[in-house]
């Protein structure tokens, strides 16, 4: 390391035991914590991983854990580049050194942010595990740090969590909007303050840092967002040479949410623009944009994995105020946007999804499979209190159920006066967006 180096981590570690805790909005990430296991923190940049590892510390500093006890050290500082694990030794022997009487007598909280950027980490945590009486939390902003590094180099000793942007939930306890413990027994009033701030939260999204923005501002900072993502976490941590492409996958993407998608006629399309790009190279892209968690995309229920990875694919942005920022048509966009949060709330509850395409030609937005054995297949509609429109919902509904026996389905859909007018099908249920994401 060089003298530098070693001055700031120095910095940071007297900042990381002393510096006061914020004051921040709870996130509802739940983390398990077991002896002898790292906790990983994952998530895209921005959505607030950092203020989930403080919620951690403020908890134990609540529970009457000394605050010199709870270390936190953030790596993304363009003072510290080319950090290996020594670097990482010298700053655990630091601290041990000004805090002489906790080494192996007291267990010690290690938060270790945007640890992707140490050469070598992975095997300094585990050696720690192992060597000292310490809780290890990491936390980085791609997904690679958990499918490859964690999963592989800590064989089996991490556990993750996944941050995404403010849940619903969240949003209203963010702006200190009560719920009752029923939601069904809300006054009109106060339902109709959440229904707003269901409509505010599909076009405006739920990064922490952008809610209070004025529109121009907010999307000057989502653009940011997206723009850091795609060179950090894609460009240089992948050494990505065509960038246009790259380009192009995120634009296409993103302005197309929940519709299908295949490698090839993306493929095609470029090659007719006269910008060839091999096939292999748009998957890898599209990998890269997965594990950076800019888009989500939801594969077509398949009965072998050679059908599945020949069918297409839909594509979600990882907050809903995405899509009009690439979406150039002027479309309110509001089912795309709904079926968005739908997505995201599927994996906040850890639940699987595919979406369904029926022998007969329908298309179910997603069969759930959920963390208890339930299947669950999903209709967004954002208004299916039109004859025809609720007629070719519930029609594909009732075909995919006969499909998928064992499935409970339910119709989502933004307004309670959106519901179908008509008898809905058996083990049907319909449920405005906002009751199905508070329950």
């Amino acid at each position: 390391m060089t003298a530098l180096q070693t001055a700031t981590l120095q910095e940071k570690l007297a900042l990381g035991t002393s510096q006061e805790l914020p004051a921040l909005t709870r996130r509802q990430a739940v983390m398990t914590l077991l002896p002898g296991k790292a906790q990983a923190v994952i998530g895209m940049r921005r959505s607030g991983k950092t203020c989930f590892l403080f919620q951690q510390m403020q908890e134990l500093l609540n529970q009457g854990v000394p605050r010199e006890r709870l270390v936190y050290l953030n790596f993304e500082d363009e003072r510290l580049p080319g950090l290996e694990a020594d670097a990482l030794t010298f700053v655990l022997d630091e601290y041990f050194r000004t805090h002489p009487g906790v080494r192996g007598r007291e267990k010690v909280m290690l938060c270790l942010d945007e640890i992707q950027l140490v050469k070598g980490w992975e095997s300094f945590v585990r050696r720690i595990l192992d060597s000292e009486k310490v809780e290890v939390f990491l936390s980085g902003s791609s997904a690679k740090m958990l499918s490859q590094e964690v999963a592989t180099a800590m064989r089996g000793r991490a556990l993750e969590v996944i941050i995404h942007p403010f849940s619903f939930r969240e949003l209203l306890a963010h702006q200190k909007v009560p719920l009752p413990e029923d939601v069904m027994t809300l006054t009109p009033a106060k339902r109709s303050r959440i229904e707003k701030a269901l409509a505010d939260y599909l076009s405006g999204g739920g990064f922490p840092e952008t809610l209070d923005l004025p529109v121009n501002a907010r999307s000057q900072l989502l653009q940011s967002y997206v723009d850091v993502a795609m060179l950090r976490d894609v460009v240089e941590r992948h050494q990505v040479a065509n960038v246009a492409a790259l380009r192009f996958l995120v634009r296409h993407l993103l302005a197309n949410a929940g519709s299908p998608f295949s490698v090839q006629k993306i493929h095609n399309f470029l090659t007719t623009q006269g910008m060839p790009v091999a096939k292999n190279t748009l998957h890898d892209l599209l990998a890269h944009l997965e594990d950076a968690f800019l888009v989500r995309t939801v594969w077509m229920e398949a009965s072998s994995e050679r059908q599945r990875m020949v069918n297409p694919r839909k594509a979600y942005p990882i907050d809903t105020a995405l899509i009009a920022l690439y979406d150039r048509t002027g479309r309110a966009n509001l089912g795309h946007a709904l079926e968005t949060l739908v997505l995201l709330e599927l994996e906040r509850r850890r639940s699987t999804a595919t979406w369904v395409r029926t022998p007969a030609g329908y298309e179910i937005d997603f069969l759930a499979r959920h963390t208890d054995g339930r299947q669950e297949l999903i209709q967004v509609c954002a208004d299916a209190s039109d004859p025809e429109t609720a007629e070719r919902e519930l029609r594909a509904m009732a075909d995919a159920a006969a499909v998928f026996p064992k499935a409970t389905c339910t119709l989502i859909t933004l307004h309670q006066n959106g519901f179908p007018k008509r008898p809905l099908p058996a083990k049907t249920r319909v449920v405005t967006a906002w009751q199905w994401l508070l329950e």
